[in-house]
């Protein structure tokens, strides 16, 4: 089932606050809510009833693809169109898609910070402690 514009933003806005270390907020404009991580941006989520979208930090190679595979799925806006992709209500937007470019974003960013910056990773059980 594809997610309606409100459902999408919902879903991208619940799934970059379940992140270590996201501070958000409206920065620029009353429309935009802007996610970071380490005051890098890595979501932007649109709240013109007009235009009801998200855009995420993506490789460009992967947003080539995915650009090609969803209609809904398009270059960036407000950021650099090779490195960001919106993605907009439409056939094929998932629950699941957005989640995954949320996380994919979040990853990008985080991965790009110095390592003293970096939040914390969830990683598996502590093998150390006996």
């Amino acid at each position: 089932m594809s997610a309606a514009g409100d459902r999408l933003q919902d879903t991208a806005r619940k799934a970059a606050l379940a992140l270590p270390d996201v501070s958000h907020g409206r920065p620029f404009t009353p429309e935009l809510d802007v996610y970071k991580v380490a005051d890098k941006v890595f979501l932007i989520v649109t709240d013109d009833a007009a235009e009801q979208i998200i855009t995420v930090k993506c490789e460009p190679e992967h947003a080539r693809a995915l650009e090609r595979g969803y209609a809904s799925i398009t270059p960036g806006r407000y950021l650099d169109k090779r490195h960001w992709i919106s993605l907009g209500p439409g056939r094929g937007i998932t629950k699941q898609l957005i989640n995954e470019a949320v996380q994919h974003s979040y990853d990008l960013v985080s991965d790009g910070l110095p390592q003293s910056e970096r939040p914390p990773r969830a990683s598996g059980p502590d093998t150390t402690a006996k």
